[in-house]
């Protein structure tokens, strides 16, 4: 079963309660957009926090963090958050000599907010259970504005008892928490879904605004119509702003992330036997942005690629890619 915990939830509102003192000692492994937010979030909360990536420097820019240059130095944490790009990057910093797993204190627990494989975090959680351990899938539905902003989604799956522990931290990140059940996979499955929701909306958004634009109708006007009527989530607002706007850099989601995220669920979906047509076009719609240099791109520069193909014009300001 699937709980849905709101932070303004009390323990007798919800089937898991916080624990009465929350670890003060966090530990958050990788300094990207998400990861750094949540560091940051973490510092101006009162946690005890110990920050390390791979590059020193991002460490050193976490304003009261504690920067590391070696996981044996969260072996005092009681709760490890990893911010990782793909199941490659989390295997070599959590498995093995020196990894995360070695590290980690008995009774800690390692929160994963990556988008990864649901296959990963069932091999991670099985790894350090038998070290005496905990581990989350605690992927993030929300872009690196409302992490920062404490308004992202998480979803979480993993053992009840691990999940108790961390929940009052999870919760001051975030607006909104969906227990995904004892399955770590499943939270990622989840994630890789939502994912799959928002990139055929790219899709179908600029393909429609393309069409509108063509046949003499401006972008504006179609935008309002759409996103004042039948259309008017905060997907379609949101990215769909990006493409109205052809906004594309910064990238709050870069192409080659987005492709593996598509990769990865189509993955699952072959493995159970679940045709996703529309899925696979637009991971060869994301091929084609590749295909163009448009690797730093935001992955809502699938309208760009609409657009294109329509032979539109674009922004001045993409002149040094659309040339």
């Amino acid at each position: 079963m699937t709980h849905s915990i709101r932070v303004t939830d009390t323990p007798e509102e919800s089937s898991i309660s916080d624990v009465a003192n929350p670890p003060l000692h966090i530990g958050v492994v990788g300094l990207g957009h998400m990861g750094s937010a949540f560091a940051r979030n973490l510092v101006n909360s009162g946690y005890q926090t110990t920050v390390y990536d791979r590059n020193k420097t991002k460490g050193q820019a976490c304003t009261g963090a504690q920067p590391t240059t070696a996981l044996a130095d969260l072996s005092q944490c009681d709760i490890v958050i990893s911010s990782l790009p793909n199941d490659e990057v989390l295997s070599a910093l959590t498995e093995g000599r020196d990894g995360l797993i070695e590290a980690m204190k008995k009774g800690a627990v390692h929160v994963s907010t990556s988008t990864v494989s649901p296959e990963i975090s069932r091999r991670l959680a099985r790894l350090h259970q038998q070290c005496g351990q905990g581990y989350i899938a605690s992927p993030v539905l929300g872009n690196p504005d409302l992490a920062k902003a404490r308004k992202v989604f998480f979803m979480i799956g993993g053992i009840v008892d691990h999940i108790r522990k961390a929940l009052p931290v999870i919760k001051t990140l975030g607006q909104h928490v969906f227990f995904m059940g004892d399955d770590p996979g499943h939270a990622n499955l989840m994630k890789l879904a939502a994912n799959i929701m928002i990139a055929t909306t790219l899709e179908s958004m600029g393909e429609t605004l393309a069409l509108l634009r063509k046949g003499g109708i401006s972008a504006e006007v179609g935008f309002d119509v759409l996103t004042n009527s039948l259309f008017d989530s905060k997907v379609h607002k949101t990215y769909g702003g990006k493409i109205l706007h052809e906004q594309y850099r910064p990238a709050g989601m870069v192409v080659p992330l987005a492709l593996k995220d598509m990769r990865l669920a189509l993955a699952e979906a072959e493995h159970n036997a679940t045709p996703m047509p529309f899925a696979s076009l637009v991971r060869d719609r994301m091929v084609a942005m590749l295909a163009r240099g448009w690797k730093d791109l935001d992955w809502s520069a699938l309208g760009l690629l609409a657009s294109q193909d329509a032979r539109l014009p674009s922004a001045p300001e993409l002149s040094d890619i659309t040339r």
